[in-house]
C-alpha cells in the first residue's frame, strides 16, 4: 500500500543502543499525538485477546551525525514541517515538564539534538532526509 505521507525518524549514530530505542519511542509518540489519524485499529488475536492500536504506516528510521541531524531539522522547519525533537539534555531529566524546560532553555541553533521525527507529505520527507542512510 502506498501512503500519501511518510513518517521519518532521524537518530544520531553515536548513541548507546538503549538511548536509540528510547529516543525512537519518545519521538514516534510525538508523531502519534500530532496525527491521531495515523493510528490504525486495535489488534486482536485468534483467542480474542485485545491489544493496543499502532501507527498504521511504516516508520522509516535514519541515522545521522550531529551536523546532518541539524540540517534535517532546518530542512523540516523551512518546509513548514513541525518535528518532534529529542536533545541530549533530556537524558538527564525524569519527566515531561523537565524535558520541555531543557529544550526551552537552549536556542534552536545550539540544541544538542539526538533525534527528530516527523510526518508529512512523501515528497517533503524525501527532501528533508535527502542524503541520509537508513539506520543500521
Amino acid at each position: 500500500m502506498q501512503f500519501d505521507t511518510k513518517i521519518a525518524v532521524v537518530i544520531r549514530n553515536d548513541l548507546q543502543a538503549w538511548q536509540k530505542l528510547n529516543v525512537a519511542s519518545f519521538l514516534t509518540s510525538g508523531v502519534a499525538a500530532a496525527f491521531p489519524e495515523c493510528i490504525g485499529e486495535a489488534y486482536e488475536d485468534a483467542s480474542s485477546t485485545k491489544y493496543l492500536a499502532l501507527i498504521g504506516q511504516p516508520i522509516l528510521i535514519y541515522g545521522a551525525d550531529g551536523p546532518a541531524l541539524s540540517r534535517a531539522l532546518d530542512r523540516a522547519l523551512t518546509r513548514n514541517v513541525t518535528p518532534a525533537v529529542y536533545t541530549e539534555d533530556m537524558f538527564k531529566t525524569t519527566h515531561d515538564a523537565a524535558n520541555r524546560e531543557v529544550v526551552r532553555a537552549v536556542a534552536r541553533g545550539d540544541l544538542n539534538l539526538v533525534g527528530i521525527a516527523m510526518r508529512a507529505e512523501r515528497r517533503l520527507i524525501d527532501k528533508i532526509v535527502d542524503g541520509l542512510k537508513f539506520h543500521s
